[in-house]
């Protein structure tokens, strides 16, 4: 049995679907996080670069290798392996707001046609049993590019959405029946903090720090996911 998880950025599993895949893996599961965004540009500008100082890395720092890096302590807590694919965030395909991230894709940012092909041959490759990818809670551009490139290449797969965390704490219940609910044992709780503890350039900015991070997680009782059709 495999299980691929479709990841927007570097963290977005394991923060909303970290329980569901040490669970998998621990029932002998090969389970494999692909990234899609998490390309680099050697020399950021603007708010791309801001969105790098602003989690207090110079602009001499290489923040995606940092990213990956992270990514790879994440996924070995899970049992899992991480697959980087080479697209960029949206601050360097031209979105230059905070505000412009959670709005309408932009009509020349046509990534979603390349990110589409590149899942359709990761798909031909691993020939998953489960497809995990995200519902796109909190409207982020790049969740929405990864949702619509997962309709077009993963037909004929069974594919489930997860609930993007943190922005589920901030959404009402989605108004659909989930299909999976995975129930977090105080195991697989612990795995998933310790797998959101290793994106340790982003709990900071998103959370306040590891330890308001543990406190958030440890009051998830259950994990959340939606059949793609019902959406």
């Amino acid at each position: 049995m495999k299980l691929l998880a479709l990841s927007p950025h570097l963290d977005d599993a394991a923060f909303s679907a970290g329980g569901l895949l040490a669970s998998c893996v621990d029932q002998g599961w090969a389970v494999t996080v692909a990234t899609c965004f998490t390309g680099n540009v050697a020399h950021p500008t603007g708010f791309a670069l801001a969105c790098q100082l602003d989690k207090g890395l110079g602009p001499d720092v290489d923040y995606m290798a940092l990213r990956r890096g992270e990514d790879q302590a994440a996924c070995e807590a899970l049992g899992a392996r991480a697959i980087h694919l080479p697209f960029l965030e949206a601050p360097h395909r031209g979105y230059t707001s905070a505000k412009m991230l959670f709005a309408e894709r932009l009509p020349e940012d046509r990534i979603v046609d390349d990110v589409a092909a590149a899942l359709a041959r990761l798909l031909a490759t691993e020939r998953p049993t489960l497809v995990l990818g995200p519902l796109c809670l909190g409207n982020h551009v790049d969740h929405h590019v990864v949702l619509e490139a997962i309709r077009r290449s993963c037909a004929g797969h069974t594919v489930l959405l997860w609930e993007d965390w943190p922005y589920a704490d901030r959404e009402d219940r989605v108004a659909a029946m989930p299909a999976v609910i995975e129930q977090l044992t105080r195991e697989t709780r612990a795995r998933r903090i310790a797998a959101c503890a290793a994106y340790g350039s982003q709990l900071g900015f998103q959370f306040g720090g590891v330890t308001a991070m543990t406190e958030r997680t440890e009051k998830i009782t259950e994990e959340r996911f939606y059949p793609l059709d019902a959406f």
